[in-house]
């Protein structure tokens, strides 16, 4: 009566090849998710890695671009520090720069003007903290690219000169750029294009990008009534996402994708399980005849459905895995991580039970006479 499991085996040639479809759909699926988590990484660790909850930017600001053009003044910050529930409020600064090193190392950065010693001040893993103006603590990925601790970065084309005192341990991107944290100053005069020499207005030095909150342990602050006080436009940490260059678009044109491989993954398996089932057609009406039962039959073409699924992802995923983890070392990005590839591969084998269980539901419809020869 195990017709679905004898079938796994006497017909191996046919579900080895279903099984191959499967697995590279499933390898694909793993191969998206590295990338997908390799460029969220590569556009916005340098923000996920930030001890704050939220940002207060210009008022009325356009949230696709507000690191970009919000300009807010030293008066939102003191605003902002007191207001309920507000366990901390400091100026933020960021811009993107070209830079090259003592050393002729040519590297890009999304310089973050930061207070020193302030609750946006990072623990580097090699050198020390910011001191003061003229100093920089730069990301392991900027390290990666040979930038040392003791190099003079010279910002172009102004000629701006600060020294790198510390590496931080981990990647610390923005935009697809290396992060550099220098003293709120450094950044202000760094936008504002200062050269040696230069007499720098007092506004240059009253201007930010944005005002950094962080809320108190378990408190939530109300960003509408700051805003209000401020005269800002607030978008939580995660908002703050969308604001990085190309973030959205990346992100969501991956999602796209992997949204259309999860129905192609079910319609694949629908596809193949209807023509089985026709083929079948004969041997389920010699079990209805024999007295199985609708359930019964329906039961066990799913269980059929489910080892070859299970079977199939498993085998791609851990080709997947394999080659991601080859992907991960070199410069794209890329970077797997456990729950990404465990949900979406629930997802597909989900998608591929439903394919299979549109598919069987012409097992209803076999007539047991078919079998005994009988006509209508």
């Amino acid at each position: 009566m195990f017709l679905a499991a004898r079938e796994l085996v006497f017909a191996r040639g046919r579900f080895a090849l279903m099984g191959l479809v499967v697995a590279l759909i499933s390898l694909l699926m793993v191969l998206l998710s590295g990338l997908s988590v390799g460029l969220v990484n590569d556009g916005v660790s340098g923000l996920q890695r930030l001890p704050v909850t939220s940002f207060a930017f210009q008022q009325d600001i356009s949230k696709d671009s507000a690191f970009s053009r919000s300009v807010v003044d030293g008066e939102a910050v003191r605003t902002w520090a007191e207001q309920p529930g507000v366990a901390a409020a400091e100026p933020f600064g960021n811009t993107l720069v070209n830079a090259r090193t003592d050393r002729d190392v040519e590297i890009d950065l999304a310089l973050f003007g930061i207070d020193p010693g302030g609750m946006l001040d990072p623990d580097p893993v090699e050198g020390r903290t910011l001191a003061g103006e003229g100093e920089a603590v730069v990301s392991m990925t900027a390290h990666e690219e040979g930038v040392e601790v003791g190099d003079t970065l010279v910002l172009e084309p102004a000629g701006a000169e600060i020294e790198v005192v510390g590496i931080l341990a981990d990647q610390h991107t923005y935009g697809h750029v290396d992060v550099a944290y220098v003293a709120l100053p450094t950044w202000q005069e760094a936008k504002a294009g200062v050269r040696e020499g230069d007499v720098v207005p007092d506004r240059v030095y009253d201007e930010l990008t944005a005002v950094a909150v962080q809320a108190e342990s378990g408190e939530e602050v109300d960003l509408a009534a700051g805003d209000d006080a401020g005269g800002t436009t607030s978008m939580t940490l995660e908002q703050s996402y969308g604001a990085s260059p190309g973030y959205t678009a990346e992100t969501s044109t991956l999602q796209l994708i992997q949204g259309f491989l999860f129905v192609i993954s079910a319609l694949v398996v629908g596809a193949f399980f209807t023509v089985l089932t026709v083929q079948r057609r004969q041997e389920i009406a010699v079990l209805r005849a024999m007295g199985a039962s609708t359930g019964y039959l329906v039961r066990d073409s799913l269980l059929q459905s489910l080892v070859l699924l299970l079977v199939s992802a498993a085998v791609g995923v851990g080709a997947g895995v394999g080659l991601g983890a080859a992907i991960g070392s070199t410069p794209m990005p890329f970077a797997l991580e456990v729950a990404p590839i465990i949900g979406a591969t629930v997802l597909l084998v989900v998608l591929g039970v439903l394919g299979a269980a549109a598919a069987v539901v012409r097992i209803t419809r076999v007539d047991p006479l078919t079998a005994l020869g009988g006509s209508r």
